[in-house]
């Protein structure tokens, strides 16, 4: 009887030590199996969806435009309202012209009826020229620039230049070509002007420097600082409301002016011809007018 399980035992032993051996050996044959599986299954996954999806585009393209005939209306429909709503809008806006152009054709005959009992002459119609600055030479003048239009461009003695809507000087001189520019900073410049709302009556002079002066003020007249200068009118050289500069203080008792241009920067001005008759006399190079 103890011979047969001994007898067993020595068969089973060696397998079970073979076993033992190569244990370790198929756990792990079967993981990376395992893993190979997991790899295989994704791929197969990925492959099936795409070709759910390529056989269903066609669907998908169909369905898809109806939506697209849906989001299509429905924008229509709102470009319809916002038009009806401007249309509205529209119309209001036309009312109110409609009314404005009323009042302005009434106010329009009034003022030709008013013109005509007052016998009023308006001003001359103006036009210009468009010059370059080619020089700032000076020459018998201190602040004076040369200009590239000339005679044979229509440009005259006594016109109006501006820079913008700013004064700069008037013409000094012509030639068939070229022309001279008196700056409103020479010392030979002299120009009336108004000061401020009050509009208070004085002579704008040059001194040659960036600063001007005012001089010829009424008695106990004192411009303050920050207050603006134009041009009055009076004499007839440079028509009334052309800004110069402002007023920016005092020095030894006469109010000091910075006017709005500055010579350097000047690269093209404007000359005007307003047609006026003001008698413009020429300076004379190295005297000071009175």
């Amino acid at each position: 009887m103890k011979t047969a399980p001994q007898t067993f035992h020595r068969f089973t032993q060696p397998i079970k030590t073979l076993a033992q051996r190569f244990a370790f050996l198929g756990l792990l044959l079967l993981a990376v199996g395992t893993m190979m599986l997991g790899k295989v299954d994704i791929i197969l996954l990925e492959k099936a969806r795409y070709q759910i999806t390529d056989a269903l585009t066609p669907l998908f393209d169909v369905l898809s435009k109806p939506l697209e005939s849906v989001n299509r209306t429905v924008s229509d429909i709102e470009d319809l309202f916002r038009l009806r709503a401007d249309n509205i809008q529209l119309k209001k806006d036309i009312e109110r012209l409609r009314m404005w152009q009323t009042v302005a054709q009434k106010l329009q005959a009034e003022n030709k009826n008013l013109r005509r009992l007052l016998n009023y002459v308006p001003d001359p119609k103006t036009s210009f020229i468009a010059a370059r600055v080619i020089a700032d030479t000076g020459g018998a003048f201190a602040y004076s620039l040369l200009l590239n239009a000339g005679l044979r461009e229509g440009v005259k003695k006594g016109q109006v230049a501006i820079d913008g809507a700013n004064l700069v000087g008037r013409i000094a001189g012509t030639g068939n070509r070229s022309s001279r520019l008196l700056l409103i900073n020479d010392i030979n410049s002299r120009i009336p002007v108004n000061i401020g709302n009050n509009r208070m009556p004085a002579i704008l002079t040059g001194r040659n420097s960036e600063i001007l002066r005012l001089t010829r003020l009424e008695p106990g007249a004192k411009p303050e600082p920050g207050e603006r200068v134009y041009t009055s009118g009076h004499g007839g050289v440079f028509p009334p409301g052309i800004p110069i500069g402002v007023v920016i203080g005092e020095e030894d008792g006469t109010p000091t002016v910075r006017p709005f241009i500055n010579r350097n920067r000047l690269e093209s001005v404007r000359l005007i011809d307003y047609g006026l008759d003001g008698i413009v006399q020429p300076p004379t190079p190295g005297k000071t007018l009175p």
